[in-house]
């Protein structure tokens, strides 16, 4: 029985340490082709580690790239909408979990049937909507779309529903009105789940694509990613310089995971507690 248990717990190690393996080698790939030179980066069989390692891919993409105009605009809409989004989806979160008011479960229902509609259905009529009120190729327009979901609504719910309702009764019998409770007795507790739903956001409208490629219009609006994708399109498909700029696009996602790793962490947990 002992040597099953063992046995067992080596398998599962082993196939552990495969998926770290199959994860990291796209990553590994992508940071040393960057300080390889073209010729390197296509020699058969591959190499993961360059022979002699060269700045040069990030020196010519800040040259041939407006860097700190699209570094700008990519922090400026992670900012906007991972802090913005944070607030409404935490309120609503509270309202669906705490608060009984009529139509509750209907509309909770109605918001989470909008998680089936594929992004790409809504693409246009959101357009068109940016556009009547003036915000194509505007910081307005990149933001205003991601600010609420589905999901940061039923993650901040599911989390929320965790609290014990004591506290808020405590807060109502001392007089407490519903914003206090959401902003001095909610807030506070939900740590882990607003660092977690955080990381996912900034990630998400940090990484945008497909929404900043439609709404700039004009080169002075690009994020870091369609910059880049730009970039492969005007100047031929260069891998080492590409994979230079994802680097570059990657190394702030790895920074913040890092600083919200252990809130990440427990934020999954506690919130996977209850339906």
């Amino acid at each position: 029985m002992q040597e099953k248990r063992v046995a067992s717990t080596v398998l599962v190690h082993i196939a552990l340490l495969i998926g770290l393996v199959l994860m990291i080698m796209p990553f590994v790939w992508m940071l040393s082709t960057s300080f390889m030179t073209e010729a390197e980066a296509f020699t058969f069989p591959p190499r993961f580690i360059p022979q002699e390692p060269i700045l040069d891919n990030y020196v010519e993409l800040f040259r041939r790239l407006d860097f700190t105009t699209y570094f700008k605009n990519t922090i400026i809409v992670a900012l906007f909408v991972t802090t913005i989004s944070l607030f409404l989806n935490s309120l609503a979160g509270y309202a669906f979990a705490k608060i009984d008011f009529r139509g509750r479960n209907k509309l909770f229902l109605a918001i989470m049937a909008t998680m089936m509609v594929p992004g790409q259905v809504t693409v246009i009529p959101v357009f068109l909507l940016m556009r009547i009120f003036g915000m194509v190729n505007t910081h307005a327009g990149l933001i205003v779309p991601g600010l609420v979901g589905a999901f940061g609504i039923f993650f901040m719910r599911q989390f929320i529903k965790t609290i014990p309702d004591e506290l808020i009764e405590a807060a109502q019998i001392d007089g407490a009105s519903e914003f206090w409770i959401y902003a001095r007795v909610i807030m506070p507790l939900c740590k882990p789940a607003l660092a977690t739903l955080g990381l996912f956001t900034f990630m998400g409208s940090w990484n945008s694509f497909f929404w900043p490629l439609i709404i700039a219009t004009d080169s002075n609006m690009f994020t870091l990613p369609v910059a880049i994708a730009v970039l492969s399109g005007q100047h031929g498909t260069n891998f080492p310089l590409l994979m230079a700029g994802a680097t570059i696009v990657v190394a702030p996602i790895v920074v913040v995971f890092l600083f919200l790793q252990r809130y990440f962490t427990s934020g999954i947990t506690l919130t996977g507690l209850k339906g």
